[in-house]
């Protein structure tokens, strides 16, 4: 929802900083570790139960992965490569920021509601598989309530308001799974268009010149049998 709203505007408003940022000699690469590391740091606090100070660190890591795609485009060193490192680099993120969130439910919570944060990642790994698997076979899968974005701000909100984190989590697990219903919907629709088949490949077997009278008609049921298999 936020990409296909607010991602454009948001973009443009960086290109300064990005600019700025590319004179300074930070490279899109630089900025994802330090992203990643302030991920890290933000996870050990909030699996220690500082989780105001872990919401420090959680924005400081937003920050980092809205101005490496600034830089890049600021240095016109677009790349695949550069382009796979932030999406690894965005899933990893996410599993050690609710892996934390685990972490503090397990030490802090009676029962099983520790599993409430695995399974929001295993929800959104979902999600995020949908839109590869999709954009591979050539259709498109962006959107829904509950992308990316709108998960780190929500768990945003909960690390600052702790009263409120567990139903924080309920609301995001719903809504992530209705974002994974949307997609689903969305790629079978598009799947569901009749397109024409490439055709297929047609494989000629050699003949001998010479005749094969003396063959049995056991081993001339052998080889058309052979041959039904290779094509």
């Amino acid at each position: 929802m936020f990409d296909g709203n607010w991602r454009g505007a948001v973009d443009r408003s960086l290109t300064p900083i990005g600019h700025s940022l590319r004179r300074l000699g930070l490279t899109p690469d630089v900025i994802t570790i330090v992203g990643i590391v302030m991920a890290v740091v933000a996870t050990v606090a909030i699996a220690a139960g500082y989780l105001r100070l872990g919401l420090l660190f959680v924005l400081i890591t937003g920050i980092c992965d809205a101005l490496d795609g600034a830089v890049a485009r600021a240095a016109d060193s677009g790349s695949n490569r550069g382009a796979y490192f932030d999406s690894v680099s965005d899933r990893l993120t996410d599993a050690l920021l609710f892996g934390g969130v685990a972490w503090h439910l397990a030490t802090t919570e009676p029962g099983r509601i520790m599993m409430l944060p695995v399974a929001i990642m295993a929800a959104s790994m979902f999600v995020s598989y949908q839109r590869a698997k999709a954009e591979s076979l050539g259709y498109e899968a962006k959107g829904g309530i509950m992308e990316r974005a709108e998960r780190v701000i929500m768990l945003a909100l909960a690390l600052l308001f702790p009263e409120i984190l567990i139903p924080m989590l309920w609301v995001i697990l719903a809504l992530t799974g209705v974002t994974a219903l949307q997609r689903f919907v969305k790629v079978w629709r598009q799947a569901s268009i009749d397109r024409p088949l490439p055709p297929r490949r047609t494989r000629r077997r050699a003949r001998s010149r010479t005749p094969r009278r003396t063959e049995s008609a056991w081993v001339q049921r052998m080889r058309t049998l052979r041959t039904l298999r290779e094509d």
